[in-house]
């Protein structure tokens, strides 16, 4: 057997080794895409570097002086502030988790219906379907804390505007999401509920709901996970939650509590991102043994 296919490698080489004489330009990259593939690495190159200097990264003197001014603030944070400030941390984080999971709620409920409007195989109409994802893409293409700046000077400083906040971000980016998720079931479940006759209404509740919903809400568990770190920066802008008490704090150097606060974020975070993991993983196996 070793024999054989000893002689199978000889015989494949023998061959590709003719081919390479017989028509050497089918093994020869063309110069022009050549060219294009190193102009594009050289480009790639060239951008990194200006970044990279227009940016300071090339001060040394700089760096090691940061370092240095590091080194003396974390003196200053460490050990963390122990007083009677906890209770209204721990008030401030409760604040930050009821944002995000309120911001991530509503704009999954609303995204769902034009997640439906927004995909092809929903509604056929091209103004409409080019309508609505340019519409999505612009609701996501402003980053959470912009759309916070423009709340607190809407409805006031406050939760209520970190709320509004990531409820237009996400709403976005969800809507674009399940649509994409929409596009993608299997029609053979679709036609079999539509041919009993049933209603287009009826379609998307049991021949396309019931595929898309475990991955809808994977979706919006992980942005409850990523709006729960999200949250904590919005306060910094007037948008209510521990952010705000943070940017308090930084402000007049009070840097123990700061390093308290920072820790507190820290293990909420890392308690969110746990349960939201094991949820996630849990409708996914869901998902894969379904019948």
């Amino acid at each position: 057997m070793k024999r054989m296919m000893v002689r199978r490698g000889n015989s494949g080489d023998a061959q590709l080794e003719s081919a390479r004489e017989r028509w050497p330009s089918l093994f020869v990259t063309p110069l022009a895409q050549r060219a294009r593939i190193y102009g594009a690495w050289l480009l790639l190159v060239g951008a990194t570097i200006y970044a990279l200097w227009h940016t300071g990264f090339f001060d040394v003197t700089r760096l090691i002086d940061g370092l240095g001014k590091l080194g003396w603030l974390l003196g200053f944070m460490f050990p963390p502030a122990a007083n009677g400030w906890f209770l209204d941390f721990c008030e401030g984080i409760l604040e930050t988790l009821g944002m995000a999971f309120l911001g991530t709620l509503f704009a999954a409920l609303i995204a769902l219906p034009f997640g439906f409007l927004g995909a092809r195989n929903v509604v056929t109409s091209a103004v409409i379907h080019f309508s609505l994802r340019r519409t999505f893409d612009c609701l996501r293409g402003v980053d959470t804390l912009i759309w916070a700046l423009v709340f607190v000077n809407v409805v006031g400083l406050g939760p209520f505007a970190g709320i509004l906040a990531i409820i237009v971000s996400d709403l976005g980016t969800f809507a674009k999401l399940f649509a994409e998720a929409i596009e993608n079931i299997d029609r053979k479940q679709v036609e079999g509920v539509r041919s009993t006759g049933a209603s287009e209404i009826e379609v998307m509740r049991f021949g396309i709901l019931p595929q898309v919903i475990p991955v809808i809400l994977s979706q919006t568990l992980y942005y409850f996970e990523s709006n729960t770190r999200s949250a904590t920066i919005l306060g910094i802008v007037g948008a209510g939650g521990i952010g705000l008490q943070l940017s308090d704090r930084i402000r007049v150097n009070n840097w123990d509590e700061a390093c308290l606060i920072i820790i507190m974020i820290l293990i909420t975070v890392s308690i969110i991102d746990h349960l939201s993991k094991l949820v996630r993983l849990r409708i996914i196996q869901a998902q894969e043994y379904r019948p």
